[in-house]
């Protein structure tokens, strides 16, 4: 039996099936329905694993995002050791525009350090959205509100992380001088 519970459906507790196993086995394989462990159906389970597919793909969406934002701070070190390279070996290197290079450099780096820092905790909050869902397929509890603020979160952080990759690459973009040998 089916009973309302806030905005999805629970199983009510059968006395008689939790008392004999068995009879629950005979009863699920009597009427055609799904077998219940715990009062919880298949149908339930499948149910969160469709609702935690859409935030899956957003954990995809993220990871590649974290992959090219690693890339782009991997070569500004590259960058940047190789300039201080260039001024250790050779003095006549160390001039003003060496070191205002080595300043822009610094400044992505940190900028492409937010962007991975807040990436990560967007991963780590659309995980934690996904584990909830799951949760409130099995737990009696509503875990509405939980999900609707940390996917909020979650949003909030991605969006900052890509304000600041968009500023990591404007800068990148205004010291770029190609024809200018």
């Amino acid at each position: 039996m089916r009973v309302p519970a806030g905005d999805g459906a629970r199983v009510a507790p059968d006395t008689q099936a939790a008392r004999y196993p068995q009879v629950l086995w005979q009863t699920a394989a009597a009427s055609g329905t799904f077998w219940r462990v715990a009062g919880i159906e298949v149908v339930d389970v499948a149910h969160a694993i469709q609702l935690a597919v859409a935030p899956v793909f957003l954990l995809s969406g993220v990871g590649v995002i974290l992959g090219v934002l690693t890339a782009r701070l991997a070569r500004i070190v590259d960058r940047a050791r190789a300039a201080e390279e260039r001024v250790r070996n050779d003095v006549a290197q160390d001039t003003p525009e060496t070191r205002a290079q080595l300043r822009v450099l610094a400044r992505r780096a940190r900028l492409m350090n937010v962007a991975i820092t807040l990436i990560t905790i967007t991963a780590l909050l659309v995980a934690l959205v996904v584990a909830l869902l799951f949760a409130s397929t099995f737990a009696p509890m509503n875990l509405a509100t939980a999900v609707a603020v940390l996917f909020v979160l979650s949003m909030i952080s991605l969006v900052v992380a890509l304000i600041a990759f968009l500023l990591e690459v404007r800068i990148a973009i205004a010291v770029l001088r190609i024809g200018s040998w």
